[in-house]
């Protein structure tokens, strides 16, 4: 997709949001906000699953930051 038909898209979109009343704009705002808010917790979730996977893999350790530096300047 283009960068063009992209900008174009969201320029539209936002000229048809400046036609709604106030009103219309508040409550597509809160929805707006209350999905992101769900993804975000979607997102952050999948990730928490992740990482807990990986530490019964063993693939995580734990250490200060003198370990992790230590363990950069080794590779």
């Amino acid at each position: 997709m283009s960068e063009h038909y992209q900008t174009s898209n969201f320029q539209e979109v936002i000229e048809i949001v400046e036609k709604l009343s106030l009103d219309d704009r508040e409550i597509l705002l809160d929805i707006l906000k209350k999905r992101l808010y769900q993804e975000r917790r979607r997102q952050l979730g999948e990730e928490i699953a992740e990482v807990r996977q990986d530490y019964q893999k063993g693939k995580v350790q734990f250490g200060t930051v003198d370990d992790f530096l230590a363990a950069l300047d080794e590779d």
